[in-house]
Parts: C-alpha cells; structure tokens; sequence
C-alpha cells in the first residue's frame, strides 16, 4: 500500500530515534525546517509530528517545539554527540570576548557580570579601605596558597545554612571559579582524557578543556530538566569517562535549573561509574523567588563531587575571587593549587571575609535577585514584542541569562553585523559548542539596568530580524 508523504517523514524520524542519531531529550528539527527539507507543507510536516506524538516517540513543549521522548530507548549506533572529540573552535571566543571588553558598546548584553548600575560600590570601597587602613603593610606579604583561613571558615558556615557541608581545611580559595574548575578536571584528568560536558556549554569552560587536552562528549542540556541524565546513562555504556562538567543551578546560557530529584539521579549515576563530577555553582545564590536551590554537594556523601564557586557573579567581576572544595580529591587538588603559585589578592580575601561575617552580603543579595527578577520579565517581554513570529526563549528562574532562539530563516551573520553596527552585542549561540548545533540561538545577558538607549537597542536589532526572516 502507497504510503502518505507524513507517514514517510515520520518513518525516516523514527529510523533516527531508534538509530540513535536523535536520543532522548534531544531537540528535533522545526517544523520549517523539515519543509524545506522535504519540499513539503507546513501541515504535511505537521501530520507526520501528530503522528509520532500520538505513538509516544516524541514530546511537544509549548513555545519549544518536538523533543525526542525520555522513555524511548536507542537501539542502534550512537548519535554523533556520543562521539568523543578533540575541542577546536571555529573561532576563538575567548579571544574575541577579551578584545570585545576592551572595545564599548551602547548596549552590551553579552557580559555575564553584574553592570555598573548594579555593582554596590559603596559596600565594597568602604570595606576596601577599612581593610587597607587597619591591616597595613601586612597586606604586602605572602598569603596561604590555600587561602586565608578566616574566609574559608565564613564560606563554609555560609554553605552550611544551605544544608552544603564544607570542611574549611579541605577549601581551596582560587583566583575565580574557572581557576577551580581548571584545577578540579586538572586533578582527576589527563591530556587524552574524555570527559561528558553541557551542550550547550559556557564557552570558557570549552577553553580551559581545550587547554587541558582533553575530549568531550557533549551532553544535552534539556529546557525543562536541565543536564540529560539518560543521554549520559547510554554515553556511560561507550565510554570511560574520567569526569562530568555540570552547572545544575541556573545554568549558563540556558537559565535551566535542575530539581533536587534530577541532582540525585545525576550523582547516582556518577557514583555508579565511578566519574568525579565537577558542580559549578557559580549561579546559585542568585534565584528569585522561594529557597536557594540546593547543590550537588548536598546530597553526595562519598567525597565524589568537587564543587566550584566564586563572588565575581554575585557581587563584582573585578572580585576574582572563587573557591573549590574537592572531596576526595583534594590533596591533588592542593598540590595543583600550589604549582599554579600566588594567591588570590590578600585585600580581596580580607575584604570578601569582612562582607561576608556581617549581614551586608545577604542584603545586598536580596536586593539583586529583586532587580534580577524584574529585568528578566522585561528581557522576555522585550524579545517577545519586538522580535519576529517563531523566536522561542526561556524562562530562567535564577541568574541572568535568556536563551533566546531565532527562526531558521534569519541570516545570522547578518543580523550579528548589524548589531554591531547599531552597539548592540550579544553572545553568539555557536559559542557554547564546538558545533553547528545553537547557530541560530543567542545569549542576552540581563546584569545591568535598562536604560531607554537598551530598549531601543533590542527594538532595533528585533526589527532587523523581523524584516529578514
């Protein structure tokens, strides 16, 4: 019997499923997409989308579009993202994002720090200079390579109140939270190595991993779930991995956060093979609404999770200023620490130690989530109004990060030169994957206030896309 033409697309997308080229969780193509594929209609494609979803293969996410089903199972080879790849870019973000800084914007929403407008800079020069004048001269000398022990007694009875328990001998304090992550893969990995990632993934984590010489394997970050913990259970069955990067809180650059169960199916997993998980937490005081979110950490009782941190995201960029407490891999960890050398400024940790034995820290965190909250409504709100029919973003609950996706029909090259044209930047999707998964995706960065020239700026560069899609 002839078959309909949507029973034959939906034939070759459920060969794929099973074939492993699309697994669990994982995207799959728009519906535009697949009519130009297939020189089809719309409603052809559609019919073939009804078709799977009413055979349970596929799942429909409101504003998303068509995810491969959790429970379906591959039977064939691997998809290519089970593949373990050297890390070569297509270009060098960490270099272009250095040399962007150095060059103004109007309207920059690709830095991923608190603005100047939201900086508390008066909390911050003042306890500088009562450090400085009380402490003198003997901010000159050498401090401990594993930080100052005062601070790492705050951080940890900080992380206490967060039902996170630190020991303070076995914290590490490091010039930021990529040093800690650089010092945690560098702890458990060798050059060779392959390690499972975030895809997709903050593009200087890629870079320390290139540095490093290690492989990757990337592993879906899922909008509503976050990090794939089935597409990591197969990747487990094909590979020996010596470590998994994840940011389970308010991930960067999708805003995903994982729930409590996911953390523990997560650590399970990792217990089970036996793989060190490094847990960035760089995002996680900064929720919105309700509790902090709880860490990795948390729930994991045999010294497997190394967790990362910093300041820089919460407080100011110019405070690099992070820690690293890595379990059982610590004394790896502190002889890595030592061989990298000095310590992170003496004023900074003096500094940090006096905001945070005091309730200034709190306050000033509760007043940026109030703020954060709100420009994130107006981030969505602006993208929603302004840009054209098809656009899909997130919904972050903490952080400042909106994912944003634009239709496939938009030249992407040209709407990138024509906000830089106009000062407006954003960070390219193609810069969280060594591929061509996220090129039609972007990251807006909503850390500082909105000014009308912001406004316009992303009214424009939404009319760009209007008018060429």
């Amino acid at each position: 019997m002839k078959r309909y033409k949507y029973e034959e697309i939906a034939g070759d997308i459920e060969k794929k499923i099973a074939g492993g080229q699309y697994l669990p969780g994982h995207r799959l193509p728009s519906v535009r997409t697949l009519k130009e594929k297939y020189q089809t209609s719309l409603s052809t494609i559609q019919s073939a989308y009804d078709d799977l979803l009413l055979r349970g293969l596929v799942e429909s996410m409101p504003r998303s579009g068509y995810y491969v089903s959790t429970k379906v199972q591959p039977t064939g080879k691997p998809a290519t993202t089970m593949i373990a790849r050297d890390l070569v870019f297509r270009n060098n973000l960490a270099v272009i994002t250095s040399e962007n800084r150095q060059r103004s914007a109007l309207s920059e929403f690709n830095v991923a720090a608190p603005g100047d407008l939201l900086l508390p800079q008066q909390l911050l020069l003042k306890t500088m200079q009562q450090v400085i004048r009380e402490k003198g001269a003997s901010l000159l000398k050498y401090y401990p390579a594993n930080g100052l022990a005062a601070l790492r007694e705050n951080i940890t009875r900080r992380a206490a109140h967060h039902n996170t328990h630190l020991r303070s001998g076995e914290l590490l304090i490091t010039d930021g939270a990529l040093q800690a992550v650089y010092i945690a893969l560098s702890a458990v990995c060798a050059p060779g190595d392959v390690i499972a990632v975030e895809s997709p993934c903050i593009f200087s984590v890629l870079e320390v991993i290139r540095v490093l010489r290690l492989k990757v394997v990337e592993i879906p970050v899922l909008p509503q779930t976050g990090f794939d913990i089935a597409a990591l259970q197969e990747a487990c069955h094909i590979h020996d991995f010596k470590a998994i990067v994840v940011t389970p809180n308010f991930h960067n650059p999708t805003g995903t956060l994982m729930t409590d169960e996911q953390k523990r199916l997560l650590l399970q997993v990792a217990q089970a093979n036996n793989i060190p998980l490094i847990e960035n937490d760089i995002y996680g005081e900064l929720y919105f609404h309700g509790q902090r979110p709880s860490t990795i950490r948390t729930f994991d009782e045999s010294g497997l999770v190394m967790t990362c941190s910093s300041f820089a995201k919460s407080l100011a960029p110019g405070i690099r200023l992070g820690w690293l407490s890595a379990g059982r891999f610590f004394r790896q960890a502190e002889q890595i620490r030592f061989a990298i050398g000095s310590s992170v400024s003496p004023v900074y940790q003096e500094t940090m130690d006096r905001i945070l034995e005091g309730s200034a820290y709190e306050k000033h965190l509760r007043i940026f989530r109030q703020q954060l909250a709100a420009q994130c409504n107006q981030s969505r709100k602006l993208i929603r109004e302004s840009f054209p029919e098809g656009t899909r973003m997130g919904n972050p609950a903490g952080g400042y990060h909106l994912w944003v996706q634009l239709p496939d029909t938009l030249d992407m090259s040209a709407f990138y030169r024509y906000c830089e044209e106009i000062g407006v930047r954003f960070t390219p999707g193609s810069a969280f994957s060594f591929a061509s998964t996220y090129d039609h995706c972007l990251r807006l960065v909503f850390a500082d206030k909105y000014t009308p020239a912001k406004i316009a700026a992303i009214r424009k560069a939404g009319r760009f896309a209007v008018e060429h899609s």
